[in-house]
């Protein structure tokens, strides 16, 4: 039942998943609210741009589902919130999931559900929650046919890195893979790996599990594109990028760009012209 709501997160053709992030306000963090200080505006225009996914949470839900027509964007609901983002870390680290998440998915009519797996140095315990999470919400999500992406993340020590800085290192991010896909994930959405060249040996941890990369911190506009492509070329099923859309000039343009690498075939130059035509 699980592969009726993923038919409506990958494109038809391509068989690839473009999700739009714009869950980050639900880490109370200042920066990350750049770009989409006016939550839907931001959601209306990333609508127009028509990605196959728009991430949200419980709160925000609502300015994707409302508006209406059936050709809008699913929905991703961001499950778990976490206080694992600042260069300052608390003294306590948490990643709380909602109450009754399905219930609450199924209410949003949403396609699927996203919920992290950390990996931070010296903080096991924030990792035993995000398992345990995960271990409570497969069944439920088995029982009512709704897909779980799991997001396993591996970050550098806070002390090195002064605040949240993902580890590309592929010995690190295979086993996390590999980890997520045992827990019983859907979709598995990881961070790209330092050497791009590497990244198939990701997708073969993941075994049959589609796997979506992440954006993570925002990039000049050819960049992003080249390591779309690069990764599309390792076997990703697709892309999840957040600051990288929300947070650009023209969000709608590095969209249709981004698009075009990912359901249309484009190459690096092709998209490139999309989002800078002079």
């Amino acid at each position: 039942m699980n592969s009726f709501r993923l038919n409506r997160l990958f494109h038809p053709v391509s068989r690839r998943c473009f999700d739009v992030a714009i869950d980050h306000g639900f880490f109370n963090e200042l920066g990350f609210l750049s770009g989409i200080e006016d939550i839907g505006a931001a959601v209306r225009t990333v609508v127009q741009a028509n990605p196959d996914a728009i991430q949200l949470t419980v709160g925000q839900a609502h300015h994707l589902q409302s508006l209406p027509g059936r050709l809008k964007p699913s929905l991703v609901l961001r499950l778990d919130v976490a206080n694992v983002y600042g260069k300052k870390l608390p003294r306590r680290l948490y990643s709380q999931m909602i109450a009754d998440p399905v219930e609450q998915a199924l209410r949003l009519d949403a396609a699927c559900m996203c919920v992290n797996l950390f990996q931070i140095p010296g903080e096991p315990e924030v990792g035993e929650q995000c398992v345990e999470n995960i271990l409570r919400l497969k069944p439920a999500c088995e029982r009512y046919g709704m897909p779980m992406m799991v997001e396993p993340l591996v970050f550098q020590p806070n002390e090195k890195a002064g605040g949240y800085m993902v580890d590309g290192d592929e010995k690190k991010i295979i086993p996390l893979v590999r980890q997520a896909a045992e827990l019983g994930a859907d979709i598995i959405k990881a961070d790209p790996t330092d050497n791009v060249q590497l990244y198939h040996q990701v997708i073969a941890a993941a075994g049959s599990v589609p796997v979506l990369v992440r954006g993570g911190g925002k990039v000049g506009d050819r960049e992003i594109l080249q390591r779309t492509h690069d990764l599309l070329a390792q076997g990703a099923s697709g892309i999840v990028y957040g600051r990288n859309i929300i947070q650009h000039a023209n969000p709608a343009a590095i969209t249709q760009a981004l698009m075009g690498i990912v359901h249309q075939g484009l190459s690096v130059d092709q998209a490139f012209k999309i989002v800078s035509p002079n």
